[in-house]
């Protein structure tokens, strides 16, 4: 009760400067940071789309990737300060539309020849995620399913959003962002990834000492619950 009556506390000071505070964050996570302050001055996009940002310029905050890949280049760039932490872990699940045009019902499906398929860019997580899926099913199946694909997205949302218009028979997401829109196909653990999301104070930060105060409540117990109740895997622990 004493952290939690301290973490309001702070949230709720001057100091924390929420109106002000600008957090660039990985759109599959708009739900959950919503939700923990609507006062920010949120950018969802995709992570490579927020590191090119940050490196043009752009004022910011905290950095929250989707991956450790941009948050690495985010670092080796000098765009942050400090080290990052991982405060989330998501895991990969196959989307259709509610009517299941494709009568996609199984991973093996995404292979069959006429089945539309939607996929994150390459450079996209979600994209770049998917493709170990298909990797790590097998290097012919991988070959196979990209074969199907009909578009490739920028971001995750993009892609629940087409599928939810039946716009293609499947596509990849993260859990968290398989919304009652759509139907779920669970992936199987052994071909499955677990996406680590790492955050990181912005080098420079107009708000630091806020944005600072912003990372340290995802990683408490209490941003740690809202998380878990949008879907995510806690920071530890968080094998399927």
């Amino acid at each position: 009760m004493k952290r939690l009556v301290f973490v309001l506390l702070l949230l709720a000071s001057p100091a924390f400067a929420r109106d002000e505070t600008t957090i660039f964050a990985a759109a599959s996570l708009s739900g959950a940071f919503k939700e923990m302050g609507k006062k920010y001055r949120f950018n969802f996009a995709g992570s490579q789309q927020l590191a090119a940002q940050l490196e043009q310029g752009a004022p910011a905050d905290v950095f929250a990737s989707a991956d450790e890949q941009w948050m690495s280049y985010a670092r080796e760039h000098g765009l942050i300060a400090g080290e990052p932490r991982v405060f989330a872990r998501n895991r990969l699940v196959v989307i259709t539309p509610k009517s299941n045009p494709g009568r996609v019902d199984r991973i093996a499906d995404l292979a069959r020849p006429g089945v539309k398929v939607l996929i994150g860019v390459e450079n996209v997580p979600i994209g770049r995620y998917a493709r170990q899926v298909l990797t790590k099913h097998s290097s012919d199946f991988a070959r196979r399913v990209l074969g199907n694909v009909v578009s490739q997205e920028e971001n995750v949302k993009a892609i629940v959003t087409k599928i939810a218009l039946g716009e293609a028979d499947a596509g990849f997401v993260y859990v968290s962002d398989a919304t009652p829109a759509v139907r779920r196909m669970p992936i199987p653990d052994e071909v499955n990834v677990i996406a680590a999301y790492p955050i990181a104070v912005v080098k420079n930060a107009p708000h630091a000492e806020a944005a600072q105060a912003f990372v340290n409540f995802l990683l408490s117990r209490e941003g740690q619950a809202i998380l878990v109740k949008h879907g995510f895997l806690p920071a530890e622990n968080s094998r399927p």
